[in-house]
């Protein structure tokens, strides 16, 4: 029952996730009370410098007021670059060059787009959204590029395999594991291990996962039945141990918890 319940708040938490992305894709085409419109020339002029009018910064096409974060925005300020522009490229890559500053983000892959979207979400929360800035992301009329549309298609794919792994995650914890040149390397499981509170603690094995070049240590349940047979009441109680992505480590019995290997 407590494996169930578990399941059920995972299951919960992935639904969760998902109506916030939606909710947040939504609010991308929708209208806002007082909308303004940006151009870049004139979102050029909010760099915080005196005589500007403002400290503003523009993430896919949605401008901010960051003048709350003058410190870490304002001229000479480490993220200075960000300001009067959009910038998204360098929120995933971290080039601060000019070259680096710009808002195309052609090429980064639905996981990397998925954290622009968690940086919206962070300005969302701590600072002020005052518009749309017109060009690669919004048109004229405010509304949605074709090319913004294409990134809210990579957000939901990122998001879809973010929770993916999440579950991935809850089924095959990582391992707890150390390494020294005096003992060579043990790894073991716990309850606890990989971050995962869970009502059981498993057996280390070889994880291969397809296109990986290497596999890595998880954590197995041995008894009840398989994640893909939770509702199967015939069952062989041997958990998720007969998986046939998983492998036992050499010299290690099959129901030990943890397993050493001398240098």
């Amino acid at each position: 029952m407590l494996r169930r319940c578990g399941l059920g708040v995972v299951l919960s938490l992935v639904a969760a996730a998902a109506a916030v992305v939606a909710m947040w894709l939504v609010d991308w085409w929708g209208p806002r009370p007082g909308l303004r419109l940006f151009v870049p020339e004139e979102l050029a002029r909010y760099r915080g410098g005196p005589g500007d009018p403002g400290l503003y910064l523009a993430l896919l096409g949605r401008v901010y007021d960051v003048s709350s974060g003058r410190r870490h925005y304002e001229p000479g300020a480490h993220y200075s670059g960000f300001a009067g522009r959009d910038a998204s490229r360098a929120f995933v890559t971290g080039d601060f060059s000019e070259a680096g500053l710009v808002d195309d983000v052609t090429g980064l892959s639905s996981s990397e787009i998925l954290i622009l979207k968690n940086w919206i979400s962070f300005y969302e929360k701590n600072y002020v959204f005052v518009g749309r800035l017109v060009g690669r992301f919004y048109g004229e009329d405010g509304l949605p590029t074709p090319e913004l549309t294409q990134v809210e298609a990579m957000v939901a794919k990122g998001a879809e395999a973010s929770e993916q792994q999440q579950r991935e995650k809850g089924r095959f914890p990582p391992c707890n594991a150390e390494w020294s040149s005096a003992k060579g390397s043990r790894v073991w499981c716990s309850r606890k291990s990989g971050g995962v509170n869970r009502d059981w603690t498993g057996v280390p094995r070889k994880l291969y996962k397809p296109g990986a070049m290497e596999p890595h240590c998880v954590c197995v349940r041995t008894t009840g039945p398989s994640s893909d047979q939770q509702d199967n009441s015939r069952h062989l109680n041997r958990g998720d141990l007969d998986n046939p992505n998983l492998e036992e480590y050499p010299g290690c019995s099959p129901l030990a918890i943890e397993c050493s290997f001398p240098p």
